[in-house]
């Protein structure tokens, strides 16, 4: 690497690691907004939405066990003990952080709706590979067409089906379960625990159609980094494929305060200077433009995004 390349490398660095740094408090700060009654230092809907969809978990858990215990009134039995159970999810870090990223993700899906007037459910992009010559390409895109529809109805509703959580958090779900049950656990709920693992497939959930839709060709994933054309969900899927993040971490990268994350994202995932600029703009208007991407590879932005604290795939 040359001269330039290195001081832009360097310069890209220091700025990805003050992103970082605001990054490193989410967790903490959603939790603390959860528990209070002052959530004026984050958006009041998105600390709803969070909140909402530890609820929801919370009761199709507690509707399972109610279940297995042979009770009657399931939805009662989930009114009972949901609030405590939802309160108690919040200490799972990595749940907390996925539901953030979702209500972030529905949030950026909305205003490519008003801003852009892409349909939140059927993006230019995905219309066309419904339409595709190619019969597993247009059965891929007709699931996640599906799929899309279905996330779009929960988020409205602040709710998130167990079935969509990828298979790590479920079982990070269902330990914390396990330690709120505590001594009183009894074998219904090992039961119910069981039947929840048992019906339980992350490849018919969302993110896995996406994740595969974008992997189906290369051309395919190229054009959703075109978010003008892909929608956010496509947009996203392929950027965390590309660049080699996490999908929440593309996600918090489309916010206002980390456009050197998205950018360096972009720079691994193959585009150009000029294309990132582009995307940056539509997306951020105001912002400050990202300097220093001229000077690097594809490489060397993977690498800068890996070598950050946030940079490893779960």
């Amino acid at each position: 690497m040359d001269e330039r390349g290195k001081s832009s490398s360097d310069d890209l660095r220091r700025a990805l690691a003050q992103g970082d740094a605001m990054l490193e408090g989410i967790g903490p700060i959603i939790g603390h907004l959860l528990s209070a009654p002052d959530h004026s230092l984050f958006s009041d809907e998105i600390v709803a939405r969070v909140r909402g969809m530890l609820a929801d978990l919370a009761r199709q858990v507690l509707r399972t066990q109610a279940e297995a215990t042979g009770q009657k009134g399931r939805d009662a039995f989930a009114d009972r003990h949901g609030e405590a159970l939802a309160e108690h999810l919040q200490a799972s870090s990595g749940l907390l952080l996925h539901c953030h990223a979702l209500a972030i993700e529905w949030q950026l899906t909305e205003k490519l709706e008003d801003q852009l007037g892409i349909d939140p459910v059927l993006a230019p992009l995905l219309q066309r590979l419904i339409a595709d010559s190619d019969g597993t390409v247009s059965s891929a895109a007709m699931a996640a067409l599906a799929a899309q529809a279905r996330f779009a109805q929960a988020q409205r509703r602040m709710e998130l089906p167990l079935g969509e959580l990828p298979g790590d958090l479920l079982h990070e779900l269902l330990l914390a379960w396990r330690r709120y049950c505590g001594e009183t656990r009894s074998d219904a709920v090992a039961r119910a625990e069981g039947k929840l693992r048992q019906s339980f497939d992350e490849s018919s959930g969302r993110l896995a159609l996406f994740a595969r839709l974008v992997s189906s060709s290369s051309g395919t994933s190229r054009s959703a980094l075109a978010i003008e054309d892909a929608g956010a969900a496509l947009f996203l899927s392929a950027l965390a494929e590309r660049s080699g993040q996490t999908r929440e971490l593309a996600i918090l990268s489309s916010h206002a305060r980390q456009t050197v994350r998205l950018a360096l994202g972009l720079r691994a995932a193959g585009l150009d200077a000029e294309r990132i600029d582009e995307t940056l703009l539509r997306l951020h208007p105001g912002a400050a433009p990202v300097t220093g991407l001229e000077g690097i590879d594809q490489d060397t932005a993977r690498g800068i995004l890996l070598a950050s604290g946030h940079g490893k795939k779960r």
